[in-house]
């Protein structure tokens, strides 16, 4: 089935800049229009009812420190650093009096090992996570320790950063016999703080384990659960479905199960918490998996979101993790596979679906998805692969099983996922991608002409490189798109879901939050703006507006590496009527240059030597640039060699800046690939994809012709690629949907113009009321929602008279607007 038909047929005059304010439906219709929408209320195609949902991944320790509601850094001891090797058994902890050592001759269990044994008249004082506890005067928390090898009494006492009390003390006695056991208290604040800690003194010398704090106000009272505002801002999505635990967290980490920084296994994360195994990630920091399978499940249920687990299928993708190639070891994972099902799906008498039960849910959680890898594209992903789909599809034919298609939204790798997913017959495949806005602006047609009788798509992962207004917008002019092919895209998720603003490993991110505060980006605001009025079906609908014309590709030259050394040459810009803009051999030095990174900062060991233009460090975006951001329809020459190190050169043009450039990455991805990528904003994408590799030692002449917004590449004389650069702002990105059951009709409109657009919308096939709510969202390109600020975006919702099947309606600038319309009939 074809995706019904949005024109883009110009059919009016260019119109004048209006003044960029709101006006009513009525006094709209005083003005010319400049452009018209069309809705046809009787050609409607059904869409996915799972269409929006979350992606959540323990990145930015959006777990542990975040949506996990302990208090207590490293409860168990078990942390350790970057050397899997070694222990940082006391992160977190600090002994103010008396001392404590680090003990594994007794643990508390196999997958315990490390605990402390704390002299007489210890105190042990924790900081928790960010500047501290956050503590909220009358609150109470549930205390919980094991403690053995001494007959004692434990005297535990929130206090602040200079360790006063913040609350009264309770002291526990321990049993005599000094074997391991559990103990229980409470403790309330006394006052607000942002910067608690928890003391817990030992009167005698004493072993201790699992201590840990937790808030009693938990997201729908869960025990071991989770940070109310947090869970609330996620609920207030209102998702469709839940993907975990990653993300790269997913397909990184060593195979052997002996490891410190192990891949992750569903299986270690479920049971007793005591019992967890604790782990480095790959992002850096611990894990204790106290937020594990189960209480991701439970979250889902109580979102109403479906769980869609991705476990691993034995590759890499994202950094260089090993890879099961040994058939017994792959044979293990494929049967986790298969038992995490039965966790989730078993009956409560089956050997999984018992370990369920005795967590405290006897009934199936129900799941219906699966996610075969995350990112995994190498050549061991495609051996490995059928053993778990075949597998899966024998024992649960009823699983619906979601394939990946790598790293980007195009090029080799990408094609050869998708073909390869259609053999294998899976029923989704999961896209992912980071681009910059203008990506998201122009490329509002991807799915139109994807084939519907495929597997579907899941954007399990996207999101425009910032979290200001201009990328939030080009999110939204991005989901009008997903909305109309909403018969062949199934589900979508934004990421990364959170961020710890002190814990920071990627943005842009969703929700930002410290120990005691939390804000939604703009981007929340348009993934809840869509996901909240989604409907089931998609209304036929035609725009007609005057096109926005794409000025030429223009800015300065520049040379870059990545990872890389290499020496460059005989420099020459030519302009199209043969004039010569800039040439330079380096025989007397690089004063035309200026050395830049990133953002500006300069990065690289760049100097002249014999009549050459060298960077000889091995660093990531070495930069030096040069000639006028005014420069177009140019060629630009260049001899290269590379001189050592992982990839090959990046040639840039179209500079006009440190954030918007564009180059040509030639070796890139390790020297497996080479493509034309373009940053807007500090936001990168691919735009095209080629096969060239870089070879060491041997010098190449490079070339790049840019006419308009044709851009052209040549190695050695050889044409490498040729395409256009056609990305622009449209008119006006709009979709029409509508809720079956209702009747209600949302028209969503987005206006990425710096000037308002007024236009006549015609909705014919039924009868609808004239008065309907709107909800708009707009604001500068530049504003953001910031941690800790009152929030500069916010959707505002009044209801208008005078609308209808015909209005007149002028869209602010920079806006996201939804017209919501009953029909006739409707109380």
């Amino acid at each position: 089935m074809k995706p019904l038909k949005r024109s883009r047929t110009v059919t009016m005059a260019a119109a004048a800049a209006i003044v960029a304010t709101t006006l009513t439906a009525s006094q709209a219709s005083a003005q010319e229009a400049e452009a018209s929408i069309e809705v046809d209320l009787s050609a409607a195609t059904p869409i996915s009812d799972d269409l929006y949902g979350l992606f959540y991944e323990d990145i930015n320790h959006a777990a542990d420190g975040g949506l996990y509601a302990e208090l207590v850094q490293n409860r168990s001891f078990e942390f350790t650093t970057a050397d899997e090797a070694s222990y940082d058994a006391l992160t977190a902890w600090e002994a103010v009096d008396g001392s404590v050592s680090v003990e594994t001759a007794n643990p508390l269990n196999e997958n315990n090992a490390t605990y402390i044994r704390a002299t007489a008249e210890t105190a042990l004082v924790n900081s928790g996570y960010n500047t501290g506890m956050a503590l909220t005067a009358g609150a109470s928390y549930d205390l919980s320790f094991w403690a053995g090898g001494g007959d004692t009494q434990i005297q535990a006492t929130l206090v602040d950063a200079e360790n006063n009390p913040l609350s009264e003390s309770v002291l526990v006695p321990t049993a005599a016999d000094g074997e391991w056991a559990e103990y229980e208290a409470v403790l309330t604040a006394d006052a607000d703080s942002t910067s608690g800690r928890l003391m817990v003194t030992a009167l005698d010398p004493v072993n201790l384990d699992m201590i840990s704090l937790f808030p009693q106000d938990t997201f729908m009272g869960r025990e071991n659960g989770l940070r109310p505002d947090l869970a609330e801002l996620i609920a207030d999505l209102e998702p469709s479905f839940l993907r975990f635990p990653g993300g790269c967290i997913v397909n990184t980490g060593s195979f052997d199960p002996d490891s410190r920084e192990r891949a992750y296994n569903w299986k270690d994360t479920v049971g007793p918490v005591e019992e967890r195994l604790t782990n480095h990630n790959f992002w850096g920091y611990n894990q204790t998996y106290g937020l594990g399978y189960y209480e991701y499940f439970q979250f889902a249920e109580d979102l109403g979101a479906d769980a869609l687990p991705v476990v691993p299928v034995g590759t890499t993708g994202c950094g260089d993790s090993p890879e099961i190639t040994d058939p017994e070891q792959l044979d293990l994972w494929v049967q986790d596979t298969l038992d995490l099902i039965e966790f989730a799906n078993g009956d409560a008498d089956s050997e999984w679906g018992a370990v369920r039960a005795e967590m405290g849910h006897p009934e199936p959680f129900g799941l219906k998805y699966i996610g075969l890898g995350n990112e995994e594209y190498k050549e061991q992903f495609y051996a490995n692969y059928p053993a778990f789909h075949d597998a899966v599809r024998e024992a649960y034919p009823d699983i619906e099983i979601i394939g990946n298609s790598g790293v980007d939204d195009s090029g080799d790798v990408f094609d050869r996922s998708w073909e390869f997913m259609r053999e294998q017959g899976a029923d989704k495949v999961d896209e992912h991608y980071y681009n910059d806005p203008a990506w998201f602006l122009s490329n509002n047609d991807r799915y139109d002409s994807y084939d519907r009788e495929g597997p579907h798509v899941f954007i399990g992962e996207y999101a425009s490189r910032g979290n200001s207004w201009w990328n939030a917008l080009s999110e939204a002019s991005y989901l009008t798109g997903v909305e109309r092919n909403g018969d062949v895209i199934d589900m979508a998720s934004y990421a990364p879901l959170l961020s710890n603003i002190d814990y920071v490993d990627w943005a842009p991110d969703m929700i930002w939050f410290d120990n005691h505060q939390s804000v939604a980006s703009t981007s929340y605001e348009v993934q809840k703006l869509f996901s909240t009025n989604t409907g089931d079906e998609v209304l036929s609908s035609t725009l007609d507006a005057s096109p926005i014309s794409s000025p030429d590709i223009a800015g300065g030259i520049g040379l870059a590496t990545w990872n890389t050394a290499a020496t460059y040459d005989d420099v020459n810009v030519t302009a199209a009527d043969g004039t010569e803009l800039f040439a330079d051999d380096f025989s007397a030095g690089a004063e035309g240059w200026t050395v830049s990174g990133a953002s500006g900062t300069p990065t690289g060991t760049w100097e002249v030597a014999d009549g050459a233009y060298s960077q000889s460090a091995i660093v990531e975006d070495a930069r030096s640039t040069a000639g006028s951001a005014d420069w177009s329809n140019y060629t630009m020459e260049v001899k290269a060699t590379k001189d050592s190190g992982d990839e090959g050169f990046l040639i840039m043009f179209g500079v006009e800046g440190s954030d918007d450039y564009y180059w040509w990455n030639l070796g890139g991805w390790g020297n497996t690939t080479s493509a034309v990528e373009k940053a807007s904003g500090g936001g990168k994408s691919t735009l095209l994809n080629h096969d060239t590799t870089i070879e060491t030692g041997r010098t190449y002449d490079l070339k790049i012709e840019v006419e308009g917004r044709q851009i052209t590449g040549y190695v050695d004389g050889e044409q490498a690629f040729t395409f256009a650069d056609e990305e622009q702002v449209e008119p006006l990105y709009q979709v029409v949907t509508r809720d079956s059951e209702t009747g209600e009709v949302t028209l969503k409109v987005v206006n990425a113009q710096d000037s308002a657009v007024t236009t006549d919308v015609a909705l014919t096939g039924g009868k609808l009321k004239q008065k309907a709510e709107v909800t708009t969202l707009a604001c500068e390109p530049g504003c953001d929602n910031v941690l800790g600020e009152d929030p500069v975006l916010a959707p505002v919702t009044e209801t208008q008279n005078g609308l209808g099947n015909e209005f007149t309606y002028e869209f602010e600038p920079y806006s996201v607007t939804f017209i919501t319309l009953n029909p006739s009939g409707k109380r």
